[in-house]
């Protein structure tokens, strides 16, 4: 199976970097992290014109009529600005999870860029980044808007997680399982994107920064520890696109699905979470501030190694089919 992006993958890649790039994502998260949200939301809104907030949603409704693969292409490039909010939630959980459950009003707002997040439970019992966004939950095939009872900080600083209770009912009956795995898979992709950002932060420090007269980056044990994470990330990016290929069915069948986006999901963790080990360690000091951006990328991986699944809770679910 060929796993290659297209030239419109590519090219929807470079759309999205392009508009994150013009909008100083690190100061902008940091207005958000800070409550201030009308930077990142001008952001969202110039995503959702270009029809990013839409990829899972119909044409009918507003959105895009894309796919996974598209959606992952997309996300990969949020994470790798590190944007705040519930993008997972937002573009691949709740697309999926209202049509299936035949809730279509939202879905146009959705597709403009307004923001929404969700509780799955037991898979993800605690709905994240609740403010300035519609409140879901799905409680034993019930589907209802959710209220918020309280809410906790996380070791990211723009992400927050909030305990909530079921208010409005929407559907009952609801199979929520492919909306999680659209968010396990939207979360490997983000975490792909943070991992590949810390790389290339800690080689360009690598280039610059200087021992004994010679840059770090020269130092075989430098070499090493970088090369481990580019190998690792590069061999995650083809589970990822193999799972989107399976939600959207391409491909061969009887294929286990759910079990593909498991081990995307395990492997972009593990090579997000060696990113951000062996970025701290190749910066010296200078990665624990909280000045320096890559402060940003490693507290949001840590944050998003669980989130829709931890790597145990998959790594059980690939254990099971074999």
């Amino acid at each position: 199976m060929d796993f290659r992006l297209s030239d419109i993958h590519t090219d929807l890649a470079s759309t999205v970097d392009a508009m994150l790039g013009k909008a100083d994502m690190p100061t902008a998260t940091r207005a958000w992290a800070a409550g201030d949200r009308a930077a990142v939301a001008k952001v969202y809104s110039q995503l959702a014109d270009a029809g990013i907030s839409g990829l899972l949603i119909d044409e009918s409704h507003g959105g895009s009529s894309a796919g996974a693969v598209e959606m992952v292409v997309a996300v990969e490039q949020l994470g790798r600005h590190c944007a705040p909010g519930p993008i997972v939630e937002s573009v691949a959980v709740l697309p999926i999870l209202l049509h299936d459950a035949d809730v279509s009003g939202p879905l146009s707002d959705l597709a403009e860029g307004r923001l929404a997040t969700c509780a799955i439970r037991p898979l993800q019992p605690l709905a994240a980044d609740t403010a300035s966004a519609d409140v879901y939950l799905v409680d034993d095939g019930v589907l209802s808007r959710a209220t918020v009872q309280s809410t906790e900080a996380s070791v990211d600083g723009t992400r927050t997680l909030s305990r909530v209770t079921a208010g409005e009912v929407l559907a009952s009956g609801v199979d929520a399982s492919d909306a999680a795995d659209a968010g396990a898979l939207a979360t490997a992709a983000q975490l792909l994107g943070l991992g590949q950002a810390m790389l290339s932060i800690a080689s360009e420090y690598a280039q610059s920064r200087k021992q004994f007269g010679r840059p770090i980056g020269s130092f075989q044990a430098v070499k090493h520890h970088l090369a481990d994470v580019a190998i690792a990330i590069e061999m995650a990016r083809p589970l990822v696109h193999a799972a989107a290929l399976g939600i959207d069915g391409q491909v061969p069948e009887g294929t286990d699905v759910s079990r593909d986006v498991s081990a995307a999901k395990v492997a972009a963790a593990e090579a997000a979470d060696l990113s951000a080990r062996r970025s701290l360690q190749v910066m010296g000091a200078i990665g624990y501030t909280a000045e320096h951006d890559i402060s940003l990328y490693i507290t949001k991986t840590r944050a998003l190694l669980n989130a829709w699944g931890s790597p145990a809770v998959h790594r059980q679910r690939i254990l099971e089919t074999l």
